[in-house]
């Protein structure tokens, strides 16, 4: 694809990792947008920052672990990843620890990045 002709698609990501399915779907669905060469950015918000908390382990519960997943997405050119600033606050999470590099975002900086998408989707 053309990176003239592609259409910038940012990923909210709002859902705690283990609390559905919805989790695994936001990483799932960013993957499958790379692997069609989509320019795409995530941002988690609200408790979707969650998932971005080291060392979790889901064994207990059955479930895969999605630090690996979170890790693996500069392999498929998922660059940028973005979380809001104050979810990230409010939950004590150190962004130097998540499984992959970060950028905090104010309110008005989350604004102003939804405003420079083509596309917005929402997990």
């Amino acid at each position: 694809m053309n990176a003239d002709t592609a259409k910038r698609v940012l990923l909210v990501i709002r859902h705690s990792p283990y609390g559905s399915s919805l989790a695994r779907a936001s990483l799932d669905a960013a993957l499958a947008a790379a692997a069609f060469e989509q320019p795409i950015n995530l941002l988690f918000i609200g408790d979707g920052v969650l998932q971005l908390l080291p060392e979790q382990d889901a064994a207990a519960i059955g479930l895969r672990n999605h630090a690996r997943t979170l890790a693996s997405l500069p392999l498929y050119n998922i660059d940028s990843v973005y979380v809001e600033r104050a979810a990230a606050d409010r939950y004590h999470i150190d962004l130097a620890l998540a499984p992959l590099v970060v950028l905090p975002l104010d309110s008005h900086e989350i604004h102003q990045f939804m405003c420079q998408h083509d596309h917005l989707l929402g997990f």
